[in-house]
This record gives structure tokens, C-alpha cells and sequence, in this order.
């Protein structure tokens, strides 16, 4: 009879070794700790940017961890940008088999004094480098028939009302919406497709929200009393990106908040 350790199970499991992860986004705070989460579990992480100085330093973090990773230069909102990485890919003898769409941006405006330009620009980086991403990736895991999986990142102002983040809230409601469909319609080619939203993590694109009056608000509605950590995503992570482990999972949105949404009086 053998015996299995609780390290080969879990490795059985949640193990990603001989995958390759997209990870656009992943020069981000939240991008970057989900690279980090796929990495450990042993894939490739192939991480997409337009900056190549934090695409370097985000590689460099997942090799001195151990990982295998490398950045491609990118724009996430270009068609051409991104069916050149799936040629990449084949090249280097590799296919997409996760992708991960967690590029986002935002922006403070009072919404009566928000133009078209700064809607148009957060909807472009927010919703269209989603859709272009998993209309070039799911078609090439489509063409290879592989089972895929695809995380796109919404947010908690997606599900309920947040102020002061109009624009943003609008793009990942539709993120979200977004998901829903594509987990319907690609799953019986094995491709399943969730999303994640996290609750309040400090981050580059919500810095400029949390003033001391709102940081107050927030830990008033959060049980746990405080923001989330960016590794404490690496769970949910690894859970949607395993074909064993979320097997079964598809069209769900994980969300991640200390229990913000229980919160009510």
C-alpha cells in the first residue's frame, strides 16, 4: 500500500509544473504576487508590460525565489502585441495555458468632472485589454484543444457601490459580466474562466483614494479590521489556475475582502 505525503498530494493537487502562465499586469502589486503564487507552484511566467525596468525587476524577484520567468515587452491593448507572444511561445517551445488579465488602472475624478478622454483611457486598459487578451489566448488553447484557465481580475466596487471610483467600478462590472459569458461559452472546450475580487489591498492605482477619512471607512465596514495582504491571494490563485484542484470551477468570482460585502449595520 502506498503512502502519500501531505507535500506530493498537495503537489498532485495544486502543482503547475510544465505550465505556462500570461500574466499581464504582473509588474503590478496584485499582478505580481499571482505570478508569484504560479511560479511556486512551478510554471512559467511569462509576464507582459510595457515597462521593461519593472518587467526586469519582477523576473529577477521570481528567479531569486527559485521560479522560472521572463518579461515581453507588451501592450496589453494591442491585438498584434499580444498574438506576437503567442508566436513567442511556440518558438520557444511553449504554449499558453493560464492567463491572468490583472492590468488596471484608476482614477479619483468626482463624476460629474469626469471627461470622455479618462473614461474612454480606463475602459481601454480595464475591460478592452481583457477582451483582446482572452479572444488571442483562448483562441490559440482552442486551436491546441488545452485545457485552460483564464482569471480576469474585477474588483469589489464590480459587485457593490464604492465611491469615488466611478469609471473603474463601471469597466470591472463589466469584467465581471464578461467572465460570466465566457465561462458559459468556452467551457465545452475545457476552459474554464472566473474572475477575483479583491477587497481593499494598497496598491499604485487606489493610493490616491485612501485619505485618512476614507481608510477609516473601509476598516469600519471590514471585520478583519485592516486591508489585505497581496500574497493572501495566492490561494484562490493557484486553486482557479489547477486543472485538479478547480476542476469543476468555472463562471465564479472569488471574492477576497475580510469580509467587507458581510458587513452591513
Amino acid at each position: 500500500m502506498s503512502v502519500r505525503t501531505p507535500s506530493a498530494y498537495l503537489e498532485n493537487l495544486f502543482g503547475l509544473s510544465n505550465k505556462t502562465a500570461i500574466v499581464i499586469g504582473g509588474t503590478g502589486t496584485l499582478g505580481g504576487a499571482l505570478a508569484d503564487a504560479l511560479a511556486g507552484a512551478g510554471a512559467h511566467i511569462v509576464i507582459l508590460g510595457r515597462n521593461a525596468e519593472h518587467g526586469a525587476s519582477a523576473v529577477h524577484r521570481i528567479q531569486e525565489a527559485g521560479g522560472s520567468a521572463e518579461f515581453l515587452a507588451a501592450d496589453a491593448t494591442q491585438r498584434a502585441d499580444l498574438e506576437q507572444v503567442v508566436v513567442h511561445l511556440k518558438q520557444t517551445g511553449r504554449q499558453s495555458d493560464i492567463l491572468v488579465n490583472a492590468a488596471g488602472i484608476n482614477s479619483p475624478t468626482p463624476f460629474l468632472e469626469i471627461t470622455d478622454e479618462e473614461w474612454d483611457r480606463i475602459f481601454h486598459v480595464n475591460l478592452t485589454s481583457v477582451r483582446i487578451a482572452c479572444q488571442v489566448f483562448a483562441r490559440d488553447m482552442q486551436e491546441r484543444q488545452t485545457r485552460g484557465s483564464i482569471l480576469n481580475i474585477a474588483s469589489l466596487s464590480a459587485i457593490t457601490p464604492l465611491s469615488r471610483v466611478f469609471t473603474y467600478s463601471a469597466s470591472k462590472a463589466a469584467v465581471l459580466n464578461l467572465t460570466l459569458n465566457l465561462a458559459r461559452e468556452w467551457a465545452k472546450f475545457g476552459i474554464r474562466v472566473n474572475a477575483m475580487s479583491p477587497g481593499f489591498f494598497p496598491a499604485e492605482q487606489n493610493r490616491k483614494v485612501l485619505t485618512p477619512d476614507r481608510v477609516a471607512s473601509i476598516m469600519r465596514h471590514t471585520p478583519m479590521d485592516r486591508f489585505g495582504e497581496p500574497q493572501e491571494l495566492a490561494g484562490a490563485m493557484l486553486l482557479v489556475a489547477s486543472n485538479k484542484a478547480g476542476a469543476f470551477l468555472t463562471g465564479a468570482n472569488l471574492v477576497i475582502d475580510g469580509g467587507f460585502c458581510a458587513m452591513t449595520i
